[in-house]
């Protein structure tokens, strides 16, 4: 999924970078220059919105984007809560990512 994310991004302009666990993202640190960030809601263990309230307790605040194959109205409504900009349950459209990212960068 991460590899077809950043293909997607990167066909349309975007610099994407990849993290291949919450650990990592979490210990990044450059978050000054992204538009956004990208956090599936199930991140093998972790809840990316548990990721998503540490980021923001370190200052970051880059918009959110949640991506999820396990939609549920507890689930939605923690995102939401969390203050994310777009909520998108897969399968979905190449277009709707990107739609995304581009309100993203303009907010």
């Amino acid at each position: 999924m991460r590899t077809s994310l950043s293909r997607l991004l990167r066909g349309h302009g975007f610099d994407a970078t990849l993290f291949d666990s919450a650990r990592a993202l979490l210990q990044h640190g450059r978050f000054y220059t992204a538009i956004c960030i990208v956090l599936d809601i199930d991140l093998g263990g972790k809840s990316g919105i548990d990721v998503r309230r540490r980021l923001a307790e370190q200052g970051v605040t880059a918009p959110v984007i949640y991506i999820t194959g396990n939609d549920s109205p507890a689930n939605r409504a923690a995102a939401l809560g969390s203050g994310c900009i777009a909520y998108l349950i897969k399968p979905f459209t190449g277009k709707s990512l990107i739609e995304s990212v581009e309100r993203a960068g303009t907010s």
